[in-house]
């Protein structure tokens, strides 16, 4: 997408062509991978250092909420943020926490009795497993588990198929 391109798609979208902002769109657009927010800052300072941590962040807020960029969250690692035109889906490494890119397929809608009063935006699905360079490492095959839904018991602690999940303890010396 050219300088032009990325402008215009700003503006279509509500959000005024500020340097900073398209520094981090411009950024983005160039990227195979799936960089987190310090990355961005990282490599936007490089080429223009005016733009603050918060101005990154409220960028990629805006972009995100505008629909231009997408927020790959993964639990417990840092947000990773694409902005691939085309729909796809995600993988995410288990071990190293690489995102790589899925070609994309419909994903059923649920039924809608089943969303209750709830609206549905989008599906999409975001596959989990080990990339093939950790795969090859560690000698595994493909094996799928279904993984049981999460739960909580009563004591608000998740829970796996029924069974609290473990807990770190402290170890105590006498």
């Amino acid at each position: 997408m050219d300088g032009e391109a990325i402008k215009k798609s700003l503006e279509g979208s509500g959000l005024r062509c500020t340097p900073q902002r398209y520094a981090v769109m411009a950024f983005l657009m160039g990227q195979t991978s799936h960089p987190t927010a310090a990355e961005i800052l990282q490599a936007v300072n490089r080429a223009d250092p005016r733009c603050s941590r918060a101005t990154t962040y409220n960028n990629l807020r805006d972009l995100v909420q505008a629909g231009l960029v997408r927020e790959v969250a993964a639990e417990g690692r840092a947000a990773r943020f694409d902005a691939k035109g085309v729909r796809h889906h995600h993988f995410i490494c288990d071990r190293c926490g690489n995102v790589e890119d899925m070609k994309w397929y419909d994903v059923p809608r649920p039924a809608p009795n089943s969303l209750g009063k709830r609206t549905l935006r989008q599906c999409e699905v975001i596959f989990r497993g080990l990339c093939a360079r950790c795969a090859r490492r560690s000698g595994s095959r493909a094996v799928w588990h279904a993984l049981p839904a999460r739960a909580h018991g009563q004591d608000g602690r998740a829970t796996t198929g029924g069974t609290p999940a473990p807990q770190k303890t402290a170890r105590h010396s006498d």
